[in-house]
């Protein structure tokens, strides 16, 4: 279901590549969004509001702008009477984004000016994900959602795990990093790869166009041990490898890289898994989703920080424009990245044309995990305040099973008292760790330890 758009469209910050603006984006998983409060967040560089409509039982996304003084309206609320409202001067607005009431209006102003109104623009729900189109409303329609085939066929017989990040690179530079399956065995040994697995990849592209690619490797990854991959690029924000491990599982790993802004994209990142025992799939049904974040999270920040630095250099180097004259490419498995980048200097575009990249930023900063993720998903968030509730109470009954073992002497109740101890020692250094895992990383990737 598609919420329509009202007033003309409002110009960006930068200039966007014309195959980027008519589209749909994933901006939230409907499981993230809190239909209570007002999100924010930003779009190609137009910074939009998202919330949730009670009166039509529906997303909507409004620039985020309030047209009266220009605040931001995701700083305001959703009020009792189900509106957005602005937090400087109480203006609220429906889901079509007109304005319904203006406290300090004097007889003859009416809220219902058009030029009282927000700016909306469409917005659907597919396959779990909140999406909102960039583009000229009036092909939001006509314009299908960037959806995984399988998954919207088969839905009910897939486990799907997701995330998210904030990533301080371009989403070019993303895809890129993807659709690079010769990377995984030495960026991420150690956490998804092991070294001694790589090997030539004879990779076959078996179309190409206007609106991406698909390739496919014969032998796959892992040397074989995990079958056949099948790769699908589809221009100008989504790729999948699809694989499927025979006796084990059908396995997906699909990419969004949805444009923020130069220099800056949200991962969507999901794992569907088509398991052929069930207890596989109820095995891995078990792990909370914040743990599987902070898993992810590792995987991430393997490649994260030379990524940043590698898209600064491409840009000093010229750019895709002169990406294979930059780059020595003289190996099958670059055919992915290759593909890429015709379709970039063809019939597509980065999605910031002549931007250059923003300041390189230290460590500290690629290694934020709270701004880039755990506030934006309500899984970290609340698993990040419990772990904050439940550590003061830790160390308070450590210190009583302290005084209790102390008290009791050489005994067997002692030593009880000092195994419990022992063990709520353990808890609290196991929920210290998860907290800064929720905060940041370490900065020293796995494969280097």
């Amino acid at each position: 279901m598609v919420a329509s758009p009202t007033r003309a469209e409002a110009p960006t910050r930068w200039s966007v590549g014309p195959v980027w603006c008519d589209q749909w984006y994933p901006v939230a998983y409907l499981r993230d969004l809190d239909p209570g409060q007002p999100t924010a967040f930003t779009l190609l560089g137009r910074d939009l509001v998202l919330w949730w409509d009670q009166q039509s039982s529906r997303w909507r996304a409004f620039e985020d702008r309030c047209p009266h003084r220009l605040v931001p309206l995701s700083q305001g609320r959703i009020n009792e009477a189900g509106q957005l409202e602005c937090p400087y001067h109480g203006w609220s607005f429906d889901g079509a984004g007109t304005c319904q009431a203006i406290p300090q209006a004097e007889e003859g102003v009416s809220p219902g000016s058009r030029r009282a109104s927000c700016l909306a623009l469409p917005t659907a729900e597919g396959q779990g994900l909140l999406f909102v189109f960039a583009g000229e409303a009036g092909r939001a329609d006509a314009t299908p959602l960037p959806l995984i085939p399988s998954l919207e066929e088969e839905g009910d017989a897939w486990l799907i795990q997701d995330t998210f990040r904030d990533l301080p690179m371009d989403a070019v530079t993303l895809l890129e990093n993807v659709l690079d399956v010769s990377h995984v065995n030495f960026t991420h040994h150690r956490t998804v790869g092991r070294r001694d697995n790589a090997a030539p990849v004879r990779a076959e592209l078996l179309r190409e166009g206007p609106d991406g690619f698909e390739a496919t490797w014969a032998e796959g990854p892992r040397r074989g041990r995990l079958g056949s991959q099948h790769t699908t690029f589809r221009a100008p924000q989504l790729m999948w490898h699809e694989l499927e491990a025979k006796g084990f599982a059908r396995i997906l790993t699909v990419v969004y890289a949805v444009p923020i802004r130069p220099g800056e994209c949200r991962l969507f990142a999901r794992f569907p898994f088509r398991f052929a025992s069930p207890w596989s799939r109820r095995l891995l049904s078990l792990r909370p989703r914040w743990l599987q974040h902070v898993a992810n999270h590792t995987v991430l920040e393997d490649d994260q920080v030379f990524l940043h630095w590698q898209e600064r250099s491409l840009a000093a180097a010229g750019g895709s424009e002169r990406f294979e004259q930059a780059c020595y490419l003289p190996t099958g498995s670059d055919l992915y990245v290759k593909a890429l980048h015709r379709w970039l200097n063809g019939p597509g575009s980065a999605p910031f044309p002549g931007q250059a990249p923003p300041p390189r930023l230290e460590l500290p900063d690629l290694m934020d995990r709270y701004h880039s993720h755990t506030i934006h998903c309500r899984s970290c968030s609340g698993a990040l305040r419990r772990l904050r509730q439940l550590q003061p109470l830790v160390l308070v009954a450590l210190a009583l099973a302290l005084v209790a073992s102390a008290w009791a002497g050489p005994s067997w109740s002692g030593g009880l008292d000092l195994g419990l101890a022992g063990a709520l020692w353990l808890a609290w250094r196991w929920m210290r760790g998860k907290e800064q895992g929720l905060l940041r990383g370490s900065g020293l990737p796995p494969r280097n330890r």
